[in-house]
């Protein structure tokens, strides 16, 4: 028999995204006010419904651009100031995830260094960084009593698996260089281990594992003073995907 499309149930696809990054010394999530229902006036993970004419990774690259001002990192190209790594997480489609209708979301996890303020964009009313330790309480207030949690539709969960994500990638790839600019201390890279995992690291211990392990840092030839003190030698990413010896997560 011919295919009849009207014989299936409607739904639509959309891209979320976890967009992480570190700021004084925090992991941050971007969270932006949905400025329509459902969950008017609610903190989300940015995001939207996949456009017919583009695949998913367009959709997430698009919807990071508009909401987020970010752009996608190429890693084929000269390392790029704000590029963001983008990788795809995980998929949702719990019936009742979204109470409009059927909707699957692909999420997306995306890594920056440290940002500026973002703006809303898309049909977001506010955008900001919160961290994620608050994002993900079952209720949270800022300083204004202005409620932060929980997130609208299943985001508190996609936010908790991309923050998890992030934690277990850096153990065993150079991951952790996304949430550095372009040129960084080792001071700077342990500190987005710290803000990461939520531990504090020797940094002598630190200093001996990431410049010995292979292809995971190149010295630039040049040192900075930014952090205060004694200048320090400044370092960019190496060329190794996979750490070997993995960087072990401590445990808490």
């Amino acid at each position: 028999m011919p295919y009849d499309p009207s014989a299936f149930p409607p739904f639509a696809v959309t891209v979320d995204l976890v967009v992480l990054t570190v700021r004084r010394h925090a992991l941050c999530a971007l969270a932006v006010r949905r400025g329509e229902p459902p969950f008017q006036g609610s903190w989300a993970l940015p995001g939207g419904f996949v456009r017919a004419d583009e695949d998913l990774a367009q959709a997430a690259a698009r919807e990071l651009a508009e909401e987020a001002g970010l752009q996608v990192h190429d890693p084929s190209a000269p390392v790029q100031d704000h590029g963001a790594h983008l990788e795809q997480l995980a998929t949702y489609g719990d019936p009742k995830r979204d109470p409009r209708m059927r909707v699957v979301s692909v999420a997306h996890l995306a890594l920056a260094p440290d940002l500026p303020a973002p703006r809303a964009g898309g049909d977001a009313s506010n955008a900001r960084w919160a961290p994620v330790e608050e994002l993900l309480q079952p209720s949270a207030y800022d300083r204004d009593g202005e409620a932060l949690a929980p997130l609208a539709f299943d985001h508190a969960q996609i936010l908790a698996d991309g923050v998890e994500r992030a934690r277990s990638k850096i153990e065993y790839s150079s991951l952790a260089t996304a949430f550095c600019p372009p040129e960084f201390t080792v001071g700077e890279l342990r500190r987005v281990y710290e803000a990461v995992w939520g531990v504090a690291l020797d940094p002598r211990n630190f200093h001996r594992k990431v410049t010995g392990t292979p292809g995971f840092l190149v010295p630039t030839g040049g040192t900075t003073t930014r952090q205060g003190g004694r200048p320090a030698q400044l370092f960019r990413a190496g060329g190794a995907t996979l750490l070997n010896p993995p960087m072990l997560r401590p445990e808490v």
